[in-house]
């Protein structure tokens, strides 16, 4: 067996594990990160889209934000539709503040390139990854090209997903989750077609929630609601067409395009929050500690926060206080629940529930109206939707 030593060893090396060693990188803190996948199963991974205001500045203060701040398209605002007609939340008009949409593939990207060229140590394809004695001397095992290796260090950052090991470290006796499933799922697809809008457009309809999303000018992403365990299969490229347009506002649906898509998937949607995020040498960062539905777009925001609470803490902590460290768990929760209330709340706008019945629908729809027509209901969604202050 190999021994090497860190610091701050991370588990996961998606975005939230490499904005953490870069940052940390950066302060003068070592970090070596573990990822389990390869660099092309990681970079192939079609994620979300939207980056909120404090996401593009903790991007552009850890050095990666130049391509971002080129090639990402700023939003003003965004488009919410129920019967077939929509209107415009303009968010800078209401707070002065923007949305991007850089997809989290390209966030990803940039993280790889920062760090390769800080000569950074990334791990991948890291098997059998395996936390030890966190609760006092810590340190990581993992096995690769038919070699044991182990990792000592000072703390672990388990930023390595919702099905990752780190979160299952913590003794269920201490650990204490809350989830809500939704009964139905995302079905979404990529297509090589101008976008049906300039902005996101979200759509309430009788049949189903909709949405019409984009990576770029010639890019586009689209989803219905759809059950969850439908096959794939059923969803022809014509079939898939026929229903978004149906859910979309009817001047949208006649004029967007159509074609091939080169991606499509179904993903289950979930509410989900892990209590506390800290145990004693091992912290939780992101997915391995909360799920959103993506209605408000805001997983890796919520990592990205995560990693402003974890990085504040540990460069504290290198220079001699311990208050970051303690309150890590409280902070980062304090905003984790208020994003899941936002997604709660706009997943169940947007979207038909089995138990909803004409009542249900119609007041879903009273509520959207009232979205439109006041000022006051518009700037709660847009402080919540731009993201709130870390």
């Amino acid at each position: 067996m190999t021994t090497t030593r860190t610091q701050v060893c991370i588990i996961g090396g998606g975005p939230s594990g490499l904005l953490l060693s870069q940052i940390l990188h950066r302060a003068g803190i070592d970090t070596l990160v573990l990822e389990r996948q390869s660099r092309a199963y990681v970079l192939g991974r079609i994620r979300a889209g939207v980056l909120e205001g404090g996401t593009m500045q903790m991007l552009r203060d850890a050095g990666v934000g130049a391509r971002m701040d080129t090639e990402g398209f700023l939003h003003d605002g965004t488009y919410v539709a129920t019967r077939n007609r929509g209107f415009r939340v303009d968010f800078d008009a209401l707070i002065g503040r923007q949305v991007m949409v850089y997809g989290q593939t390209e966030v990803t990207k940039d993280l790889y390139a920062a760090r390769d060229a800080m000569d950074g140590r990334i791990v991948d394809e890291a098997a059998d990854v395996a936390i030890q004695d966190a609760a006092g001397t810590p340190h990581v095992t993992y096995r690769r090209d038919g070699t044991e290796h182990r990792v000592d260090c000072d703390w672990i950052a388990g930023c390595d997903g919702f099905h990752g090991l780190s979160r299952q470290t913590i003794p269920a006796d201490v650990l204490r989750t809350v989830e809500r499933v939704y009964p139905f799922g995302w079905l979404g697809v990529l297509s090589r077609t101008a976008p049906a809008a300039p902005e996101l457009i979200y759509a309430n309809h009788d049949r189903g929630f909709a949405l019409a999303s984009m990576r770029n000018e010639s890019l586009s992403r689209y989803y219905i609601q759809a059950p969850v365990d439908d096959p794939l299969e059923k969803w022809t490229d014509d079939a898939f067409w026929d229903e978004l347009r149906r859910r979309l506002p009817s001047d949208v649906a006649d004029a967007m395009e159509t074609g091939p898509t080169i991606e499509k998937s179904l993903a289950p949607l979930r509410s989900f929050v892990a209590e506390p995020m800290r145990w004693n040498r091992l912290f939780l960062v992101g997915d391995a500690a909360h799920i959103v539905p993506p209605t408000g777009a805001k997983g890796l925001n919520l990592a990205v926060s995560d990693v402003h609470y974890l990085s504040d803490a540990l460069i504290r902590h290198y220079g001699g206080d311990d208050e970051g460290i303690d309150s890590y768990s409280e902070r980062a929760l304090a905003r984790v629940w208020k994003a899941t209330r936002f997604s709660w709340w706009f997943t169940t706008l947007m979207h038909r529930f089995p138990e909803d019945g004409a009542f249900g629908q119609r007041m879903k729809q009273a509520e959207i109206d009232y979205l439109e027509s006041s000022r006051a209901a518009q700037t709660v969604m847009a402080e919540n939707y731009v993201g709130l202050p870390f």
